[in-house]
């Protein structure tokens, strides 16, 4: 095999909590991630040459090793001594910056591939280890489905999917630091905790009403200060029959989740038909 296409899955934080902070800096968060079904398509070439080559569909990404898909070639040459050059293309329709662990996703995509078309036989497990080298939602993009994340998001237990729903994904013009957003953020014995554990016993109480009641993202006040759009899309989002809506990860991605595909539908055509029409996807859990 010396080709091999797939597709990179874009996630939302069906919950998100940040816990502490480490000596490193890093913050320690309790978090529910979910794949859903918009995706970026890779293909990826076995080369006799030894050079890396990657190209994209949009003209302001990087095509080195700022890139995570050209870090995620390097690692794992370098990881298993591999003189073959890899060619990769990969066709981005998940936004970028945009919370949704695009970057990410692509770099576990990556692993996967390169795993199979050099046939090194590795387990997902020893495929997550070296993703967490690239970034901390890597492991949980190679792992994929529904999980909770814990530590800094490399402790993953898989969880099941929740009920079946119509998700719309708004992501306005904006890019958000992530960086930014922690700094900003303030952990004392004021900050009030979305509630991680009664999330997680309606999903598997297959009950996507009280799912709903309990989303919450703790990083969703420190953004929209800083962008006070992201409220007033979800503000948007229900009053266009959402049964909930939520910031996905540090920003500036907005989802709602529709329990009736009509009203997903109408509400999808109302943020098409607007400012935020480049950003607006209707999608499933997956």
């Amino acid at each position: 095999m010396n080709h091999i296409s797939i597709k990179s899955y874009a996630k939302i934080n069906l919950g998100l909590d940040v816990t502490g902070v480490l000596d490193n800096g890093y913050h320690t968060v309790k978090m529910i991630m979910q794949n859903i079904s918009l995706y970026d398509s890779l293909y990826f070439e076995k080369r006799s040459s030894p050079k890396i080559i990657l190209q994209t569909n949009l003209s302001y990404l990087p095509t080195n090793e700022k890139n995570l898909v050209y870090a995620a070639i390097k690692l794992f040459r370098e990881t298993y001594h591999i003189s073959n050059g890899v060619y990769a293309n990969v066709v981005k329709k998940i936004p970028v910056a945009a919370g949704m662990a695009g970057g990410s996703g692509n770099a576990a995509a990556t692993l996967i591939t390169l795993n199979k078309l050099f046939d090194k036989n590795l387990s997902t497990e020893e495929l997550m280890a070296l993703g967490l080298k690239l970034g901390a939602d890597v492991p949980y993009c190679i792992l994929g489905g529904t999980a909770l994340a814990e530590g800094i998001g490399e402790k993953l237990t898989p969880i099941p999917a929740p009920p079946k729903a119509k998700i719309l994904i708004v992501k306005p013009g904006i890019s958000i630091s992530t960086q930014m957003v922690y700094q900003n953020l303030i952990l004392d014995e004021q900050t009030v905790h979305p509630d991680i554990d009664s999330t997680l016993a309606a999903i598997k109480a297959g009950s996507l009403k009280d799912m709903c009641a309990s989303l919450g993202n703790l990083l969703e006040d420190v953004s929209i200060s800083l962008h006070p759009c992201i409220a007033e899309i979800k503000q948007q989002m229900l009053d266009n029959g959402a049964v909930a809506s939520l910031m996905s990860g540090s920003g500036p991605t907005v989802f709602g989740i529709y329990d009736d595909e009509s009203a997903a539908a109408k509400a999808y055509d109302y943020f098409k038909s607007g400012e935020y029409a480049a950003g607006t996807f209707l999608c499933d859990f997956i």
